[in-house]
C-alpha cells in the first residue's frame, strides 16, 4: 500500500503529464481540450472540485481541488507540486483565449500563494508582474454578479484578501502599476448588487496594500480620490463609498501621502502633479467629510490660499471653508481658531462676491452651530451696512431663516440688525427686512410655536413693523398695510379669532404703533372715500367739469399707489374701464359700500379682479396696480360681525371673564384699549356700530369709574349714533341724562365729548344745550376754581357750536367773569419752586381755570366768527398782554414760574387759533403776530416744543396764513439741538405739502401769495427787523444770529432751482428794500434793521447760488399790512454791511490784519486750540450748532457751541449762551454757588410807547387794574445753567475757541 507522499508524488506526475499532453495538442491543432468550458454542472459553493474533461477520453482531473485541498504545512507536497506550480504560469495559460480557462488558472495561482506563502515559487520579478496583472485581469469578472462563473471569481478575491497575496509585490520596483490596475479594476467592478463580503474583501485588499507598503505614490493616491469627485461620485455611488471606508480605514498612513499632494498644489502652486489639481478644493471638501484627520497638516495651507490676493482664489477657498465649517457635525472652528479667525476676516474682504458667500455660510453656520453666533454677531453687524445692496439683504435672509427654525438661533443683537434695515435705503432691503420679521411674529407670537419665552423675545417687532407707516415712501406703507392684513391680523382668520387678535394686540402695541395703526386706517378710509367720489362722478352726465373732476380724483387716488407715474396711467385705464363696464361699478360700490362685509368684500375682489384678468398676457401690471388699490379699499378685517365680537370681548373684560392675564395685559388696560379700539373703528366705520347690543354695552362703559373709558364711549355714541333717536328709543332715553351730567359734573374731555355728542345725534340739539348752558352760566364761581373746568369747557363749547343761541348771554359772563373776576384776579401764591415748568397734576386749578378761560374766549369767537362789537379786538389786546407780562397779567408776583409758562402757552397758542379764522387774522396787527411768534423762543423747554407742535399741525393741514411758516425761522436761536431739528423738519413738511397743493389744486394758482412758499420771505425779513434781541444792528455777533435764522429757512427753500425761485427770491428781497416798515414807517431805526436785514438776505442767497442772479420774469408781491411801498422817486442803492462785516460773516474772522499788528498777540502751537476751563453743571453737555451755512468755507468751518439742555434748563436760573455774555460786559458772573446770577436778556420787550398803549386799551375795555400792563416782557430761550459758567472767556480766546471747533454733520439733514 502505497503512502500519502508517494500517491500526491504520483498525482502530481499525472497531471503534470496531462498538462503536457494539452500543451502539444494544442500546438498540433488538435479539437480536443484538455480544459473545456462545458461545465457539466453548477455549485454554489466554490470549495465544491472544478472538474477539467478531455473531450475524447472523459477523463477528468482534479488540478483546481488539488491545490484548494493543499495547506502550507505540507512542505513534501509543495515540493512535489512545484513543478506544476511553474507549469501553470507559463503563457500558454497566462494568455489563454478561454475565459473559463483564464479564471480557473487564476485560482490555482492564488491558492498557489496562498500555499508557498511567504515565499512565491516564482522567483522571476518579471514573471510575477505577469501574473499579478492576469489575475487583476480576472478580477473584472466581479461585475456581473448573475454570472454562473461568478462564485469562482468571488473566491479568487477572497483568496487574495485573505492572504494579503499582493504584498508580495512590494519587492518588485514597478509594483505600482500592479497596485494602481488593481485599484482601477475593483473601483470599476464594484456596484449596488455586490454584498457586504465582496465590499469587505475588497477593501481588506486594497487597505493591506497601502498599510503595508512604503508609502502611496501620486498615480495610486489619484485612482482613490478620483472617485471623490463629484462627477465620479454621481456616476458610482459604490465606489464612491468603498473608497471612503477605505481612506477612514488607512487615514494614519495616507494622511501624509494626501497633504504632500496639497502641499505640491496649494503651497507650490505644481499643478502638474496631478490631473485632479483643478478639483483640490472638492478633494477637501470630501476629504474633511469623510474623516477631519486627513486633512490635519492641509488646513493650515488653507489659511495660506485666504490671503492670495487673487479675489477669484480666495472666493474658492471661502466657499470652501464656508462648507466645512457650517457642516453639522463640523467642529474645525474650535479645533482650528487661527484658520477659524482668517475666515472670519474675510467678511471684510474688498471682494463682493468673497463677503456675499461669507454672509450666505453665516446662516448654515449658525443653525448648525450656535456656539459660533457671537463671533459672527459683530461681522454680520458690520454687513449688516454694507455698501452693496445684495449683502445687506443676504445677512437679513441669513438672520431670518435661522430665526425661522429656531428663535434661540438668534440672539437679540442680530436681530436687532434686521431691525435696522426695515429703514434702509433700498426698498428690496426693507421689503426683505420687514418680511422676514413679519414672519417671526406670525410664527412665534401668533401661533405662540416656542412658547411664551419666545414671544416675549420679539414683542417689539409688532410695534417696529407699525412705526415704518410712518415712511414718506408709499411702498413702506404698503408692506405695512399687507403685514398687518397677513401676518399680524391674518384677514383668514374666522371673524371671533380674527377680532380677538386685534384685541389684544391693540392693547400690546406702544403709543406710537397705536397712532400708526390708527392712521392706517384713516388712509384706507379716505381713499375708499375717494373712490366713492369717482363713481358718484360716473353717475352724473358727461362735461368738462365732470372730466376735470374725475382727473383730479384719479390723480388723488394715483398718489397712493406705487410708483405715482404708472399710477396714474393705469388708474385712468381703470377709469375708462368702469365707464364702459356697469357691472363692475355695481362690484366696485358694493365693495366701498359702509354695510360691505368681509365675505362680500372677497368675493368683489375676485370678482374685479375675474374681469381684468387677460389669459394670454404673464404678467399684467395693469392688473398688478389694481390689486394694490383693491388691497386698500376692501374692508377685509371690519363689517358689522366684527364689532359685535369686539364687544363682546370687551364685556368679557369688565365682567372678568375674558382671558387678558394669559394675553399679557391687565384687565383695566383691555378695557381702555379696547375702547380706543372702537373709537378709532367709529370714525372710519360708523354704520357697522349700529345695534342695540353694541350701544348696551357702551352704556355700561359710560358708568364705569375709569374716565377715559367714559369718555371714549362718548366719542363712539357721538361718531355713529345719528340713528338712535329715530331707532333706538330706549338707548336714548338713557343716554341723555349720562350726557347732562358729563357735560355738567364730568371731566374736561368728557364735558367736551358729551356737548358734541348732543349736538351732533339729537335733533331738539338748542333744547338739550340750553339745559346744560343755564345752571352752569348760574353756578360760576371763582372762589372755588376746582368746580371751573369742566363748566368752563361746557360753555366755551356750547357757544362754538351754538352761537346763534348763545353768543349774547356769552358776552356777559365774558366780560364780568372771565375777564374781570377769572383772568385778572390772583387769589391763591404758586409755588416759588423756581421751576419753569411742572407735570399736569401739579399745576394749581387756579391757573387751570385761567387756561379754560382763555380757550373759552377764543371758541367764543370762533363760534360768532365776526368782529363786529370788537370782542376780538379786546381778546386781543388781552392776550398780547398776557405775553408781555410773561404770563403774570396782574404783576402781582403770586404766580409761580411754571404757571406763568401755562398762562403764555395758553395765551400764544390762542392768538393763533385765531388767525386760522379769517375775520380775526385781518385784525391782528403785526406787533401782536411778533409777540405770538416769539413764543417759539420762549425761556421754557415744554413751551417751545408744544407750541412748535401746534404750529406744524395748523399750518401742514393749511389752517394758518403763510406769514405763520416764518416763526420757524426763529428755531434757528433755539439752545437744543432735537427742537432745530425738529422745527427743520416741520419747514420741510409744510413747504412740500404747499407745493404739492399747488400742483394738484389748478385753482391754487390764483392764490400763489398765500400759498407758495417762497412768499414767507418778506414775513420772515419782517419779523427778525423786529427782534427784540436785534438792538445792535450793526454788531457782529447779532447779525450773525440773523444770518442763522435766515438760512434756517432759505436753506430749505432753496434746496432746488424751480421755475428760477432763487431769482425770484433775489429779486422779492432787492424789492422789500425798496419799501418802508409799514408797522413804524417813520422810524428810521426800525427801517435801517428792515434794509440791514435785507442785505444779510441778499449775501446769504447770493453765496448759496449762482442763479439768483438770473432775469426774474415774474413780479413778487409784497404784503402791504407789513411794507409800504414808495414812490417811483424813492431809490435804496445803500449797502448797509461793511466789506468787514461780510468778510465774518462768511468766515466768521475779519480780514488777516498786517503783521505788524500781531507782535503782541499771544503764541499758540499750530494745531491746537486755547482751552478754557468752565465750570459746567454735570447735566449740561455741548454740542455745535446743526445748521450748517454754505457761507462757510472748507478752511474754516466756524460755529457757535451751543450747550444741549434738556428739562434740566427749566430751572429758575436760566440757560445763557456764551456768546451772549460776552455782548454783557456789565454782567459778571461769580464763582459763587449761593450768589443768584444776573438775569438774561428777555424776548418779547415792546418799546415802552407800545406798553403803555395796550395798557391803556386794556384798562378801557375794564380788562387790567389801574397801574397794570406794562409787563416786563419774556425770557429768551436759554442754554445752559448760569451757575454752570464761572468764567468769563475774552473774545481772542472765545475767537480761538470758535475757530478750532468743527461743525457737526447733523443726521436729520
Amino acid at each position: 500500500m502505497k503512502s500519502p507522499a508517494q500517491k500526491a508524488h504520483s498525482r502530481a506526475s499525472v497531471l503534470r503529464a496531462l498538462l503536457s499532453e494539452d500543451r502539444r495538442n494544442h500546438k498540433n491543432n488538435v479539437s480536443t481540450k484538455l480544459i473545456d468550458a462545458d461545465i457539466t454542472h453548477e455549485v454554489d459553493d466554490p470549495q465544491q472540485p472544478y472538474f477539467i474533461y478531455d473531450g475524447k477520453s472523459d477523463r477528468r482531473f482534479m488540478v483546481v481541488k488539488t491545490y484548494m485541498d493543499m495547506d502550507q504545512d505540507s512542505e513534501e507536497e509543495k515540493q512535489q507540486y512545484l513543478g506544476l506550480a511553474l507549469h501553470l504560469a507559463s503563457e500558454f495559460f497566462l494568455r489563454n483565449p478561454n475565459k473559463d480557462v483564464r479564471l480557473l488558472v487564476a485560482c490555482c495561482l492564488a491558492d498557489i500563494f496562498r500555499i508557498y506563502a511567504p515565499e512565491a515559487p516564482y522567483t522571476s520579478h518579471d514573471k510575477l508582474k505577469d501574473i499579478f496583472l492576469f489575475i487583476t485581469r480576472q478580477l473584472k469578472g466581479l461585475e456581473d454578479t448573475k454570472s454562473p462563473q461568478f462564485n469562482r471569481y468571488f473566491y479568487l478575491l477572497e483568496n487574495l484578501a485573505w492572504v494579503k497575496s499582493y504584498n508580495i509585490c512590494f519587492e518588485l520596483e514597478d509594483c505600482n502599476e500592479i497596485f494602481i490596475q488593481l485599484f482601477k479594476t475593483l473601483f470599476s467592478v464594484i456596484n449596488n448588487s455586490h454584498n457586504q463580503k465582496v465590499q469587505m474583501h475588497m477593501m481588506d485588499l486594497m487597505s493591506s496594500i497601502i498599510m503595508e507598503g512604503d508609502g502611496v505614490t501620486q498615480e495610486l493616491l489619484d485612482t482613490i480620490l478620483i472617485n471623490l469627485i463629484p462627477a465620479h461620485k454621481n456616476l458610482n455611488k459604490q465606489a464612491y463609498d468603498l473608497a471612503k471606508t477605505l481612506l477612514k480605514r488607512t487615514v494614519q498612513t495616507i494622511e501624509t501621502c494626501i497633504a504632500n499632494f496639497f502641499n505640491q498644489v496649494l503651497v507650490m502652486g505644481k499643478s502638474s502633479v496631478s490631473d485632479l489639481s483643478e478639483h483640490v478644493f472638492d478633494l477637501i471638501q470630501e476629504l474633511f467629510a469623510i474623516d477631519p484627520m486627513l486633512l490635519t497638516s492641509v488646513m493650515p495651507q488653507l489659511e495660506f490660499k485666504l490671503k492670495s490676493n487673487d479675489g477669484e482664489e480666495r472666493l474658492a477657498v471661502v466657499r470652501l471653508l464656508a462648507k466645512l465649517f457650517g457642516a453639522k457635525d463640523s467642529e474645525l472652528a474650535s479645533h482650528n481658531r487661527p484658520l477659524w479667525q482668517c475666515f472670519l476676516g474675510r467678511f471684510n474682504d474688498i471682494h463682493v462676491p468673497v463677503r456675499l458667500e461669507c454672509v450666505k455660510f453665516a446662516s448654515h453656520c449658525l443653525m448648525n452651530h450656535p456656539d459660533l453666533a457671537k463671533d459672527l454677531t459683530e461681522y454680520l453687524k458690520v454687513r449688516s451696512h454694507d455698501p452693496e445692496e445684495a449683502i445687506r439683504h443676504d445677512v437679513i435672509v441669513t438672520i431670518i431663516n435661522a430665526g425661522k427654525k429656531d428663535l434661540n438661533l438668534v440672539n437679540d443683537q442680530l436681530l436687532g440688525f434686521v431691525r435696522e434695515r426695515t429703514l434702509d435705503k433700498r426698498w428690496r432691503v426693507r421689503k426683505e427686512a420687514m418680511m422676514g420679521l413679519a414672519q417671526l411674529y406670525k410664527k412665534y407670537c401668533l401661533h405662540h410655536e416656542a412658547g411664551k419665552e419666545s414671544a416675549q423675545k420679539i414683542s417689539w417687532i409688532k410695534d417696529k413693523l407699525l412705526h415704518i407707516y410712518y415712511q414718506n415712501s408709499i411702498d413702506d406703507k404698503l408692506l405695512v398695510e399687507k403685514i398687518f392684513a397677513q401676518y399680524m391680523v391674518p384677514h383668514s382668520l374666522d371673524t371671533e379669532e380674527k377680532m380677538k387678535c386685534l384685541y389684544y394686540l391693540y392693547a400690546c402695541l406702544d403709543t406710537n404703533a397705536v397712532k400708526a395703526l390708527n392712521e392706517m386706517w384713516k388712509c384706507q378710509n379716505m381713499l375708499r372715500s375717494l373712490v366713492k367720489e369717482l363713481l358718484d362722478l360716473h353717475k352724473l352726465p358727461v362735461s368738462e367739469a365732470n372730466n376735470s373732476a374725475m382727473l383730479g380724483k384719479l390723480m388723488s387716488i394715483a398718489k397712493n399707489l406705487p410708483d405715482a407715474g404708472k399710477a396714474q396711467d393705469f388708474m385712468k385705464k381703470f377709469n375708462q374701464v368702469l365707464s364702459e363696464d356697469e357691472k363692475l361699478r355695481v362690484q366696485l360700490e358694493m365693495l366701498i359700500s359702509p354695510t360691505c362685509s368681509c365675505k362680500q368684500a372677497e368675493i368683489c375682489v375676485r370678482e374685479i379682479t375675474r374681469k381684468l384678468t387677460f389669459p394670454k398676457q404673464p404678467t399684467n401690471p395693469f392688473l398688478e396696480m389694481v390689486k394694490f388699490l383693491l388691497e386698500r379699499i376692501a374692508p377685509v378685517h371690519i363689517d358689522s360681525e366684527a364689532i359685535s365680537a369686539l364687544v363682546k370681548l370687551l364685556n368679557k373684560s369688565i365682567e372678568g371673564t375674558a382671558d387678558d392675564e394669559e394675553e399679557g395685559v391687565t384687565p383695566d388696560t383691555a378695557i381702555r384699549s379696547g375702547l380706543e379700539l372702537l373709537k378709532v373703528l367709529s370714525f372710519t366705520h360708523p354704520t357697522a356700530f349700529h345695534s342695540a347690543e353694541t350701544y348696551e354695552s357702551l352704556l355700561q362703559c359710560l358708568k364705569m369709574e375709569d374716565d377715559k373709558v367714559a369718555e371714549a364711549a362718548i366719542q363712539i355714541f357721538r361718531n355713529t349714533g345719528q340713528k338712535i333717536e329715530i331707532e333706538l328709543q330706549q338707548i336714548r332715553s338713557t343716554l341723555i341724562p349720562i350726557l347732562h351730567q358729563k357735560a355738567k359734573r364730568g371731566t374736561p374731555h368728557q364735558a367736551k365729548q358729551a356737548v358734541h355728542c348732543i349736538h351732533a345725534i339729537f335733533n331738539n340739539k338748542e333744547v338739550q344745550l340750553a339745559q346744560i348752558f343755564e345752571p352752569l352760566s348760574r353756578s360760576l364761581n371763582a372762589d372755588v376754581p376746582e368746580q371751573l373746568i369742566t363748566p368752563l369747557v361746557s360753555l366755551g363749547h356750547i357757544s362754538m357750536l351754538a352761537p346763534d343761541q348763545f353768543a349774547s348771554p356769552m358776552k356777559s359772563i365774558v366780560a364780568n367773569f372771565i375777564v374781570k373776576d377769572l383772568l385778572m384776579n390772583d387769589r391763591s401764591v404758586g409755588n416759588k419752586n423756581g421751576k419753569l415748568w411742572s407735570a399736569d397734576e401739579e399745576v394749581s386749578p387756579e391757573v387751570l381755570a385761567k387756561v379754560q378761560a382763555i380757550k373759552l374766549l377764543v371758541r367764543w369767537l370762533l363760534g360768532m366768527k365776526n368782529n363786529q362789537s370788537k370782542s376780538a379786538n379786546s381778546t386781543l389786546r388781552l392776550l398780547s398782554a398776557m405775553l408781555v407780562s410773561e404770563g403774570d397779567l396782574t404783576e402781582q408776583k403770586k404766580i409761580s414760574k411754571s404757571d406763568m409758562s401755562r398762562l403764555r402757552l395758553a395765551a400764544g397758542s390762542a392768538i393763533m387759533k385765531l388767525a386760522q379764522e379769517p375775520c380775526y387774522h385781518e385784525i391782528i396787527t403785526p406787533e401782536q403776530f411778533q409777540l405770538c411768534g416769539l413764543v417759539i423762543n420762549d425761556e421754557c423747554y415744554q413751551v417751545r416744543q408744544i407750541f412748535a407742535q401746534k404750529l406744524h399741525l395748523a399750518l401742514v393741514k393749511l389752517l394758518l396764513p403763510l406769514e405763520y411758516l416764518a416763526v420757524f425761522a426763529l428755531c434757528a436761536k433755539d439752545p437744543v439741538k432735537e427742537r432745530r431739528a425738529h422745527a427743520r423738519q416741520c419747514l420741510l413738511k409744510n413747504i412740500s405739502v404747499r407745493r404739492e397743493y399747488i400742483k394738484q389744486n389748478p385753482l391754487a394758482q390764483e392764490k400763489l401769495v398765500s400759498l407758495l412758499p417762497e412768499y414767507v420771505v418778506p414775513f420772515m425779513i419782517h419779523l427778525l427787523a423786529h427782534d427784540p434781541d436785534f438792538t445792535k444792528p450793526h454788531e457782529y455777533e447779532q447779525l450773525k444770529d440773523i444770518k442763522e435764522c435766515l438760512w434756517f429757512m432759505l436753506e430749505v427753500l432753496m434746496t432746488k432751482n424751480e421755475n428760477n425761485s432763487h431769482a425770484f427770491l433775489r429779486k422779492m428781497v432787492e424789492n422789500i428794500k425798496q419799501t418802508k416798515d409799514a408797522q413804524c414807517p417813520e422810524d428810521a431805526k426800525a427801517n435801517e434793521k428792515l434794509y440791514i436785514v435785507c442785505d444779510v438776505a441778499l449775501f446769504v442767497i447770493a453765496n448759496k447760488s449762482t442763479a439768483c442772479h438770473l432775469d426774474c420774469q415774474k413780479e413778487p408781491v409784497l404784503p402791504s399790512k407789513f411794507f409800504l411801498v414808495q414812490d417811483k422817486e424813492f431809490k435804496n442803492d445803500k449797502e448797509y454791511l461793511t466789506g468787514e462785516m461780510r468778510q465774518m460773516l462768511l468766515t466768521g474772522k475779519p480780514k488777516p490784519a498786517p503783521v505788524l499788528a500781531t507782535v503782541n498777540k499771544t503764541l499758540t502751537v499750530p494745531g491746537r486750540r486755547i482751552v478754557q476751563k468752565t465750570a459746567t453743571a454735570p447735566d449740561t453737555a455741548s454740542n455745535t450748532s446743526t445748521n450748517s451755512s454754505p457761507l462757510v468755507t472748507a478752511n474754516n468751518k466756524n460755529s457757535t457751541t451751543d450747550t444741549e439742555c434738556q428739562a434740566q434748563e427749566n430751572n429758575e436760573n436760566p440757560v445763557i449762551k456764551q456768546d451772549e455774555m460776552k455782548d454783557e460786559p456789565s454782567q459778571k458772573l461769580t464763582p459763587d454757588a449761593g450768589i443768584e446770577a444776573s438775569p438774561v436778556r428777555r424776548r418779547g420787550r415792546p418799546t415802552k410807547a407800545a406798553a403803555a398803549a395796550a395798557a391803556a386799551a386794556l384798562k378801557e375795555a375794564g380788562a387790567l387794574p389801574a397801574g397794570g400792563g406794562a409787563g416786563r416782557g419774556r425770557k429768551r430761550a436759554s442754554d445752559a445753567p448760569a451757575d454752570s459758567i464761572n468764567v468769563k472767556m475774552s473774545k481772542q480766546q472765545q475767537q480761538q475757541t470758535d475757530e478750532g471747533t468743527k461743525r457737526q454733520i447733523d443726521l436729520q439733514r
